[in-house]
């Protein structure tokens, strides 16, 4: 059931201030002296500091605290192509969650570009300016193109979220399935529903993970991808097994389905016949590829994952970028490399295994949460994510090679605790001013 309606959320988007995003100044400019430092003429001296030392760009500007969302409005959350504008709440929604959980600040740029080369101009033209970026909401195999392209160029952390959020969420979700399920990722059966920007990095993330690809079949709307195809791109070719097959006959046997395509795909039928403890993972949006008792109904012994907050175990990518970033952007990481995905993940998968403090639970509505069947992710809402997330992401890219900076990972722990109380303090002083009535 919505827990709104469609009047509400248009008004909370049009509300007073129209939209959700403002810009608001840090420093004081009440007297001719603080006019005078913060443009003409005592901007100038950070002018010049920076020009003798353009690294000083971290020092005296946001630089090193400011992400680009940037979006062509392509493949917009289950909405497809519907253009740049209408694709802007969603990237003004990304830098609300930036905000709210990381505090990250974030502008939201929505281009009407539908080349792979233009937006990759765009994105290179904005490094003096960003910290990171985020691409969201394009659509593949255009997406492959320019987040690779754009991480060999850039010197700044590029992360296209549609396709890593997911995969480090359910990575995270699968490495305590097969704990719990008493599985190796190495000897599993996975079969994928999807092969879009999604479901490619998630398979991509599980080999690195341990998977084989020979383990994965993949399908997309016109059926399994095999090698005699003649319809595939790159990206779909490299998932290619040798023979065809129907989704049912896929199913039969295997340990986990990983569902990043439509309503109602699989049966009971075929999730009664899948291996010992299946692991389905059902990230439809926003009606799973099998409805949640349904498939609870044909097999209770099932690890059941979907992208609704209403059922246990949320896929949820809000427990991924905005601390992925906090992290990559406290050691000024020049990439968001695989070996500080899989520290997310790890992280994650961590932390669903301690005791869940009791205002989560009340915030969810439950007395407790478990490790087990019903709880291998941790909930969205859950503060000690930043915690764990963000210093797992900066250890890894210092362990790697890709940080600038080097941090005192205890000291950080605190630091982030003490930044997120303050960053709140702040932001519900400018909420509250409105008066919002919601």
């Amino acid at each position: 059931m919505a827990l709104y309606t469609k009047e509400e959320a248009l008004k909370y988007h049009s509300m007073k201030r129209k939209g959700k995003l403002e810009v608001i100044s840090m420093k004081p400019c009440k007297t001719q002296k603080h006019l005078t430092m913060a443009y003409s003429p005592g901007v100038a001296e950070a002018c010049r500091a920076i020009h003798a030392d353009v690294e000083q760009v971290y020092e005296y500007t946001n630089k090193g605290n400011l992400v680009a969302v940037v979006s062509n409005g392509t493949a917009v959350l289950g909405l497809g192509n519907i253009g740049p504008e209408a694709g802007k709440p969603v990237m003004e929604g990304k830098g609300v969650l930036f905000k709210i959980f990381a505090d990250i600040d974030v502008y939201d740029l929505n281009i009407r570009a539908l080349e792979p080369e233009k937006v990759i101009d765009f994105c290179k033209m904005l490094e003096p300016t960003f910290g990171g970026i985020n691409l969201e909401d394009i659509k593949a195999p255009e997406c492959f193109k320019i987040e690779q392209t754009l991480i060999g160029e850039m010197n700044i952390p590029v992360f296209h979220d549609d396709q890593h959020g997911t995969a480090i969420i359910s990575g995270a979700g699968l490495l305590n399935a097969l704990d719990i399920s008493g599985k190796s990722i190495k000897n599993i059966r996975l079969v994928v529903s999807g092969a879009g920007a999604a479901a490619i990095a998630t398979s991509r993330f599980y080999e690195s993970m341990g998977l084989d690809k020979s383990q994965i079949w993949m399908f997309d709307s016109r059926g399994l991808i095999h090698k005699g195809r003649t319809d595939l791109n790159p990206e779909k070719t490299y998932y290619a097994q040798d023979k065809p097959c129907t989704l049912a006959e896929a199913m039969s046997g295997a340990d986990v389905f990983l569902g990043l395509s439509a309503k109602d795909i699989l049966s009971p039928e075929m999730v009664k016949s899948m291996g010992k403890h299946p692991v389905i993972f059902a990230c439809a949006n926003p009606d799973p590829e099998i409805d949640y008792a349904v498939a609870k109904e044909a097999r209770p012994d099932c690890i059941m994952a979907t992208g609704r907050s209403d059922y246990p175990n949320q896929i949820n990518n809000v427990l991924g970028f905005p601390y992925i970033f906090r992290g990559a952007l406290d050691v000024r990481s020049k990439v968001i490399n695989e070996q500080m995905k899989i520290a997310a993940a790890n992280a994650l998968a961590k932390l669903a295994k301690e005791p869940v403090p009791a205002e989560v639970c009340a915030a969810f509505g439950v007395k407790e949460l478990t490790y087990g069947l019903d709880y291998v992710i941790p909930k969205a809402l859950d503060p000690r994510v930043l915690e764990s997330v963000s210093p797992a992401v900066a250890e890894a890219a210092m362990r790697s090679g890709v940080a600038q900076n080097s941090l005192d990972l205890a000291q950080y722990k605190k630091d982030l605790a003490a930044r997120m109380t303050e960053s709140k303090r702040r932001t519900a002083l400018v909420v509250d001013s409105f008066g919002y009535d919601l």
